[in-house]
């Protein structure tokens, strides 16, 4: 038995002709290259991912220069300069430009700023309404209510009323109660 090498493989490759799509892919780049004219010169598709290096460079320098009319040539030269006028204006702006922007920053440092600070604040403000709620409940549950109503009735001699003494009266939408008769 003979061995067959990559080479001899290609070669029997070269002589048959492309009758399906698995024999194109199989066959390596090098002979899709060799086997196929260059697209320019046939106007045919050439097969496989490889792109032929062009020489643009010496294309361009060959090909003559084309004579650029005097306007033109004139329209130009007037773009590349800038006059001093134009000039001053430039830097007007971008100094107009700087102004806005250094302005604009300190802006959003002083906005996170104050908002830095009202966060602080909003923080304080909690402690304290949790302190006070903490404190009127050790103050509210301190409170004994008898002992209050024994000191107020014994030593202080707080009466309850009697019937006569409790007089109800409408309030019509009025802040303040006058009182009309002298009687106590």
């Amino acid at each position: 038995m003979a061995q067959t090498t990559s080479r001899d493989r290609q070669t029997s490759l070269y002589g048959n002709s492309y009758k399906n799509a698995s024999t194109r892919q199989n066959m390596g780049t090098t002979a899709r290259i060799q086997s196929q004219p260059s697209r320019r010169q046939s106007g045919s598709y050439v097969y496989g991912n490889t792109a032929q290096k062009l020489d643009v460079q010496r294309e361009m320098e060959q090909q003559p220069r084309r004579v650029l009319s005097n306007t033109t040539r004139k329209n130009r030269d007037k773009a590349r300069h800038m006059s001093l006028g134009y000039v001053v204006f430039l830097v007007a702006v971008m100094c107009v430009a700087g102004y806005v922007l250094i302005h604009y920053i300190q802006l959003q440092a002083d906005i996170t700023t104050a908002t830095q600070r009202i966060a602080s604040q909003e923080r304080e403000l909690n402690n304290l309404r949790v302190a006070n709620d903490e404190e009127l409940s050790r103050i509210t549950s301190s409170v004994d209510m008898e002992e209050v109503k024994r000191v107020a009735i014994g030593v202080l001699g707080m009466v309850y009323p009697e019937e006569g003494q409790i007089i109800t009266y409408s309030n019509e939408g009025q802040d303040y109660v006058r009182k009309v008769s002298g009687s106590n």
